[in-house]
């Protein structure tokens, strides 16, 4: 608990326009993996503008806050509930209190200690974010935690080894290696680009050449 207090006191943030702190991704590997994340559920709820997906940004919690070593934003992170607009980062006290509904750390060598320990316990005791998942690019390392009775449970995989995530209405699950998303019909959640393939295909077994449609 010490570290957690020793991230949140002494030194008040000057302005409430804060800038994402965030060092970049460690590998390509960790950023294709950030980035499928977010285009597929921005893809997905193209229509809703209820929600702030966003990768690699700051969340500032508390205006007290002081930068440190021991913490770092989500990789991934979703929040419910509000406008759907671009920020600079996730400044908790300019958007009605609201945390995280869902979080989803991204594992490396460097970080996974901190994943699976510190900033789970902030996750839990402080964000109180709902669900949490962590999953590590290289050695398919994937779990996930629900927040019950303010403390994390284990997500009980189902028989393809998918975790539910109550909060997006969605499976969390591998497909070639990668972290995707899948229906509750247990379909996967295409990207933009898997989309328009599917269609080029459909349209080709009518018949009909793609390229001829203006």
């Amino acid at each position: 608990m010490a570290l957690i207090q020793d991230i949140t006191e002494d030194v008040i943030v000057p302005s409430s326009d804060l800038l994402s702190d965030e060092p970049q991704m460690e590998t390509y590997l960790h950023l294709q993996q950030m980035i499928l994340l977010l285009k597929c559920l921005e893809w997905r709820w193209r229509d809703q503008q209820n929600f702030f997906a966003a990768g690699n940004l700051t969340i500032y919690y508390s205006p007290r806050q002081r930068k440190s070593e021991h913490f770092r934003g989500p990789d991934f992170f979703v929040v419910l509930d509000v406008e759907r607009k671009p920020r600079k980062s996730w400044v908790v006290w300019e958007e009605g209190g609201k945390y995280p509904n869902v979080i989803v750390e991204i594992l490396s060598t460097t970080t996974a200690e901190t994943d699976r320990g510190l900033k789970k316990q902030i996750y839990q005791d402080i964000f109180r974010t709902p669900d949490y998942f962590w999953f590590d690019p290289e050695t398919l390392e994937f779990q996930g935690f629900q927040l019950m009775s303010g403390q994390y449970q284990a997500i009980e995989p189902n028989e393809k080894g998918w975790l539910w995530s109550q909060q997006l209405g969605l499976y969390l699950g591998l497909d070639h290696d990668k972290l995707r998303f899948f229906t509750p019909e247990e379909k996967l959640v295409l990207t933009p680009e898997e989309t328009a393939e599917r269609l080029a295909e459909k349209l080709q077994e009518l018949g009909i050449n793609p390229d001829d449609i203006d």
